[in-house]
Parts: structure tokens; C-alpha cells; sequence
């Protein structure tokens, strides 16, 4: 199955809370989940009793949404994370974190993660001063992220640091006048406060 298109808005009216899809536009008074919108669907304002598995597959749902990958990308996360020494669910939301696609959203390259990785397909980016345009490349403690030089990509990431008064996370450096930036270290749990409970998602995929 292809990555989806549709409106974002719908997504996070399906999990009922913001996923920031669309950035600082999710901010704003006008926001479905602000103004109460109920889910999509026929029976989207219909209470219902939720499962064990449906409490469980809402916050697999919501973390793979917001990160912005398919069905097969996040499982293959989720056994990399299994295989790994230390507690699972934090060691699935560190490897997410280190995604280039994502560390150009921390850093304020793009408005949204999406946005992000529309900038990394397009090669506006080198780590460690080599091309690098796959938005899923994890990087390690020391890799630096920076935007060419060519006019084309200073201007397109410009616009957005400009703009943005977003803070950078204390586990990565910026250097806004350079463009660029550098993994300090590995984020803890707590730095990186997704709105799931991780634990729901390793017990959905032990089953």
C-alpha cells in the first residue's frame, strides 16, 4: 500500500488529538481537533467500547502517523528496536528520533516532518558533507546535518528558520546563520514526549 495523501486533518481527527502534520497551522483556532470535529466516517461521532487491541492499535496508529511512515517501515523500526539491548518502546522512539527526516524537522529545516522529508527526497541536505536525500537514513551521536549551499536549498530553508521560533532539543546543536546542525547525543524518553504510551505498542506487536 502507497504512503497516504489524503487530508491531514483527517488523520487526526481518526485518533482524536493533534499529530502536528501540518505544523504551526495546527496552532491555529481553526484546527478540527480545536473545534471539536468528530472522527471521519459514517459512525465517527458514535461511542463505541474499546478493546484491549483497540486502546493498543490506536497508539501503534498514532505514532506511526506521526512520524509519518507505512504499515512495513514501522514494523521494521519496531523489530530493530526489539533487537536492541534496553527497554523496547524506548529504544523504538530513539530510533524514530534519529531518522534524517525527523532531525531536519528538530533542528526547524521544516515547518512539519512532512515538510522535512520532502526537503531530504529533494537533496537539499549532506550529512557529514555527503548527499543524503533518503528521509528514513538513521544517524549517530556526531553526524552533522547541513543544508547545501546552492541558492535553491538556502532560500527553501531560510523561509522556514526564519519564520520559526521553534526551540531546538538540548541533545542537538544548531548554527542558524551556517545551516546546519549536529546529533550531540541520544535523546532520553523524556526529551522526547510523544503523546503515546510505547508500552501499548510492544504489547500489540508480542501478541
Amino acid at each position: 500500500m502507497g504512503r497516504y495523501t489524503g487530508p491531514a486533518c483527517r488523520l487526526c481527527r481518526r485518533e482524536g488529538m493533534k499529530l502536528f502534520l501540518k505544523g504551526d497551522r495546527c496552532r491555529m483556532a481553526k484546527c478540527p481537533i480545536e473545534t471539536g470535529r468528530p472522527a471521519p466516517g459514517m459512525h465517527g461521532a458514535r461511542p463505541s467500547k474499546k478493546t484491549d487491541y483497540c486502546v493498543q492499535l490506536r497508539e501503534k496508529q498514532r505514532l506511526r502517523r506521526s512520524y509519518g511512515l507505512r504499515e512495513g517501515q514501522f514494523k521494521l523500526f519496531f523489530e530493530r528496536a526489539a533487537s536492541k539491548r534496553g527497554v523496547t518502546g524506548e529504544m523504538l522512539l530513539q530510533l524514530l528520533e534519529m531518522r534524517l527526516d525527523n532531525l531536519a524537522y528538530r533542528l526547524g529545516f521544516g515547518a512539519s516532518r512532512r515538510a522535512a522529508r520532502q526537503l531530504v527526497l529533494h537533496g537539499h541536505f549532506t550529512v557529514n558533507g555527503r548527499r543524503a536525500d533518503v528521509p528514513s537514513m538513521t544517524l549517530k551521536v556526531g553526524d552533522k546535518i547541513e543544508v547545501k549551499g546552492r541558492k535553491q536549498s538556502q532560500d527553501a530553508v531560510k523561509r522556514v528558520v526564519d519564520a520559526k521560533g521553534r526551540e531546538v532539543s538540548s541533545w542537538l546543536t544548531l548554527d542558524k546563520d551556517a545551516l546546519k546542525g549536529e546529533v550531540v547525543r541520544i535523546p532520553t524518553r523524556e526529551e522526547i514526549a510523544p503523546l503515546v504510551n510505547e508500552q501499548l505498542i510492544v504489547e500489540l506487536y508480542s501478541k
